[in-house]
């Protein structure tokens, strides 16, 4: 008996961290892929409707399949209030978050876009001691100066290159960042009564609705007429970038807990820049490369010793 238990940790924990990278690494498509259909002259509001279009049917199956799945407890309805959180969080974790993301990429390289967003973990220690009042340790803010000096690097010579309008594209993607900060910070008294898998469904569910009500109060119908690209690269957007790696993260994170499923996801940010460079020519210097160590490290320094400090 011994012997057998010594040997069962092995598995979980071998596909909980195979689990964990992949969904890092099907989040970090998402840049990539938008990158490809910004060259089919489509614009941020069209192109984000394809993606929760295509995206809305998969929320609506996992919010259904997180309330009826064999073997669980029936959940209690949903009260006015809950309906109330469920809708401000899928506004701003999912909706908001998600359209001034878009809007930042047509900017800015999928390289910067991507350690912007890794800053989230930092962004949330701030929120936490704004609202809560709870207490940033010198290292903790020492790793935070070093992840915004890492990400500086990079917008330098995005500036440089890019011209002014980097400015607006890196300021975008840092709003967005800060959205969904705010929908983790809001969204944990939610998670306990809902569950995660039927939050995620019901306010995903509501961030495709309203990205396809944007595109109907701002396009007319005959914008949705693009290039046959844009539809495929919506469709692996919706499916490989967007529905499936939210599946894998949180089947990774019940094999290897959340603190090292969040380490994990360091590998998001290495992808992007590798799949930058392989697949749309973006280019790769010193600059990236210090920037991306000093941002890795730092928010790997912000989520040790943040865990830490809550035992």
């Amino acid at each position: 008996m011994p012997e057998a238990t010594s040997h069962n940790p092995t598995p979980h924990l071998a596909t909980g961290l195979l689990l964990a990278s992949i969904g890092a690494i099907g989040f970090s498509g998402k840049a990539i892929i938008v990158k490809l259909a910004y060259r089919h002259g489509v614009d941020a509001v069209t192109l984000i409707m394809y993606r929760m279009l295509f995206a809305l049917p998969l929320f609506l199956a996992l919010a259904w399949w997180a309330s009826h799945r064999p073997g669980g407890e029936k959940p209690a309805p949903l009260s006015r209030r809950d309906w109330l959180g469920v809708i401000g969080l899928g506004f701003i974790g999912y909706y908001l978050s998600s359209f001034l993301d878009f809007w930042g990429l047509q900017y800015i390289s999928a390289s910067l876009e991507r350690l912007i967003l890794y800053l989230n973990p930092t962004i949330v220690l701030v929120l936490g001691w704004v609202l809560y009042r709870r207490r940033v340790n010198a290292i903790q803010a020492l790793a935070m100066l070093v992840s915004y000096a890492g990400v500086l690097l990079v917008f330098g010579h995005e500036v440089g290159a890019l011209g002014p309008n980097a400015a607006l594209g890196a300021l975008l993607v840092f709003a967005s960042a800060i959205s969904y900060a705010v929908y983790l910070v809001y969204s944990g008294e939610l998670v306990k009564r809902l569950g995660s898998l039927r939050l995620v469904g019901l306010a995903s569910t509501v961030a495709c609705v309203l990205c396809i009500v944007q595109f109907l109060v701002l396009r007319p119908l005959g914008a949705m007429a693009v290039a046959p690209e844009v539809i495929w690269l919506s469709v692996l957007n919706a499916t490989l970038c967007t529905f499936a790696p939210v599946l894998f993260v949180m089947m990774g994170v019940e094999r290897i807990g959340a603190g090292l499923a969040a380490q994990t996801g360091m590998i998001g940010p290495l992808s992007t820049i590798f799949m930058g460079v392989w697949i749309l020519d973006e280019s790769f210097n010193r600059w990236i490369i210090a920037g991306t160590v000093l941002v890795l490290g730092g928010v790997f320094l912000v989520t040790r010793y943040g865990a830490a400090s809550r035992k």
